[in-house]
């Protein structure tokens, strides 16, 4: 199927084929969710995809799931040699890593700002020194980088029928969703990283802070003031749902199948969350594989009705540069 992706999309060189590769490979094994929407995007579409978020993977790696044993001084120096390999291959098309390598080449053939990543790497790197966040405000300044502008930097590859500035607003809201859906999801896990991504105003609203919530981590106890807190962040997370969901509509006919997928798989996430009882302090919330399955079928049904129109989408595929690997 990779090879097929490839193909679709005309990527011919055999290294820049490997970069897209990995990105592929990387998407499968962490994005589990997100992947399998992602089956269902036209072949051509797929190969940039995962290179958008086969990058994204690789930064957040650096911040969290390397080894263990480096120190936030050791990661920041990571970040800032990806940084630095990420400026040259976007004015270049070249690069050290794989992944700076396809993403470089995804950005150049659709013309995508380059200032979306420089937002990202910022965020990425205020994880590791920022561990709470006091407003919602706050917490939506850093999702600006770390979700908004990936759904900012899909829009190109996606394609609308409207205007991409008419959609834009709807896409990064979505971008913001499926995060604070993670937020919910991970508190428990997050806890264990130092980290409490639930705004503190929020929390403190329910009579919660962060002694509270690891205090129910570590006894595996429960408190009616965090559940109350859990239902409100959920809430607040539909909210950000609701407000994307028009923006589905806006896209190329061809891919609204996948991205409506990713909304109703997310969105599950949180119906697993309230099926639990908002006990995501200790267990992570678990969408069953049936109904994973019978969403993916879903989405199956609607790629087979959108075969056949042909829209005039907004994909802006912008021309080869004469100096790159874009083929």
């Amino acid at each position: 199927m990779a090879r097929r992706e490839l193909d679709a999309a005309h990527i011919t060189d055999p290294g820049l084929r490997a970069d897209y590769t990995l990105c592929r490979r990387l998407n499968a094994r962490h994005g589990k969710t997100y992947f399998l929407a992602t089956r269902l995007l036209p072949l051509e579409r797929r190969a940039r995809v995962h290179a958008l978020y086969g990058f994204a993977r690789w930064a957040d790696d650096i911040v969290d799931d390397l080894d263990r044993h480096r120190t936030p001084t050791e990661r920041d120096r990571l970040l800032r040699v990806l940084e630095s390999d990420l400026a040259h291959g976007l004015r270049t098309g070249e690069g050290t890593e794989p992944v700076v390598r396809a993403v470089a080449d995804t950005a150049a053939r659709h013309g995508i700002e380059h200032s979306l990543f420089a937002d990202f790497l910022v965020s990425m790197r205020s994880d590791l020194h920022v561990t709470d966040y006091p407003t919602y405000a706050d917490l939506r300044a850093y999702m600006h980088g770390s979700a908004a502008v990936i759904g900012l930097q899909m829009l190109p590859v996606l394609g609308t029928v409207v205007p991409r500035e008419e959609a834009a607003p709807h896409a990064a809201g979505l971008g913001v969703a499926f995060q604070l859906t993670n937020f919910l999801r991970d508190v428990g896990e997050d806890l264990d990283r130092g980290r409490v991504y639930l705004p503190a105003d929020l929390l403190a609203a329910h009579g919660v802070d962060r002694p509270l919530l690891e205090w129910s981590r570590r006894t595996g106890r429960r408190d009616p003031r965090i559940r109350a807190a859990l239902v409100a962040a959920e809430a607040l997370t539909r909210e950000v749902y609701r407000a994307a969901e028009p923006g589905i509509a806006m896209l190329d006919p061809r891919v609204r199948p996948c991205i409506r997928t990713a909304f109703t798989l997310y969105g599950g996430i949180l119906d697993a969350i309230a099926e639990q009882d908002y006990t995501v302090v200790h267990r992570r919330a678990v969408v069953s594989r049936a109904r994973r399955a019978a969403t993916a079928a879903a989405g199956v049904v609607g790629v087979v009705r959108a075969r056949g129109t042909h829209p005039a989408p907004r994909t802006d595929d912008a021309a080869p540069r004469t100096k790159g690997p874009v083929q």
